[in-house]
């Protein structure tokens, strides 16, 4: 399905472009439709694959699919045990949405790089990227969250009071009022430092593992693409052998690819969820 122009620079340059909305001035009020319109759909897909499990869930022998989910919960509830030793309520079911959720948004990395694309230009659309995860606003936006959340926890924690004394008297403590007046500046702009360096670090690894990830992809489908021309014009690239060859290279290297990258959305999932545990954890404890 041809989506985007003859040169490897035109094909790469059109799949890294997003279905772009502006909704005022300025680029901050530019909207990536084919994200937020992904995230979504698969927000709702994960709650109702949970929501059709539950309905139908037996205290007897389960089905596979209701004892992966079950071995999933189990999982994830023992790494918030382990973690964050504050009441669970609220802690476990939100690790439990954030790591399903990044890792179905990640998982769409696995459908073929021209299958999105190609759907979406026969709707009249020009791009369309499919994966949420290598849209930096889109992991901001869900590291903002997280910030968010440790405020909020901090806050619950040791009090409005309690939290603003903090951020001006830790981590360099003093006695007297002199030193610490002195100190306040230091003590200020390293805990918003460690505050906002937090939520960019959650950010920035997710969408440069997946951002990453997605370039390789789609140079495995150039050298695919490659080899299927090459196979039919005997003329180019050493003729038809070296066509089958590039051809047969992107097969093996697609898959090989694929599988590795399973690991990697597995792997960047845990690790966002992981890390959001610790700093809510990290957020009820002084210094």
């Amino acid at each position: 399905m041809q989506v985007a122009g003859d040169s490897p620079s035109e094909y790469v340059t059109h799949h890294l472009q997003h279905w772009r909305v502006s909704i005022g001035e300025g680029i901050f009020w530019n909207l990536n439709v084919d994200s937020l319109i992904m995230s979504l759909a698969i927000g709702v897909l994960g709650l109702g694959l949970f929501w059709f499990v539950g309905r139908r869930a037996t205290a007897g022998v389960p089905g596979k699919l209701q004892a992966f989910l079950e071995l999933a919960v189990e999982f994830v509830d023992t790494q918030v045990r382990d973690v964050f030793h504050g009441n669970r309520r609220f802690v476990a079911p939100l690790a439990l949405t954030i790591f399903v959720w990044i890792f179905l948004m990640n998982s769409v990395k696995m459908i073929p790089v021209d299958l999105a694309p190609g759907i979406a230009k026969l709707f009249g659309a020009e791009y369309f990227r499919a994966v949420p995860t290598t849209d930096l606003n889109i992991t901001i936006g869900m590291s903002l969250s997280v910030l968010l959340l440790m405020i909020v926890f901090s806050v619950k924690a040791k009090g409005a009071f309690g939290f603003t004394k903090e951020l001006f008297t830790a981590p360099f403590h003093a006695d007297g009022m002199f030193m610490k007046i002195v100190l306040a500046p230091a003590n200020i702009g390293l805990n918003i430092i460690e505050l906002l360096s937090k939520p960019v670090s959650l950010a920035m690894r997710l969408f440069g593992n997946m951002y990453a990830g997605e370039l390789v992809f789609l140079l495995i489908a150039l050298l695919g693409a490659a080899g299927g021309h090459f196979i039919m014009d005997v003329g180019g690239f050493g003729g038809t052998s070296g066509g089958i060859l590039a051809f047969l290279g992107a097969v093996l290297a697609g898959a090989g690819w694929s599988i590795f990258h399973i690991l990697v959305i597995t792997l960047q999932a845990f690790i966002f969820m992981i890390l959001t545990v610790v700093y809510l954890s990290m957020s009820t404890e002084a210094h």
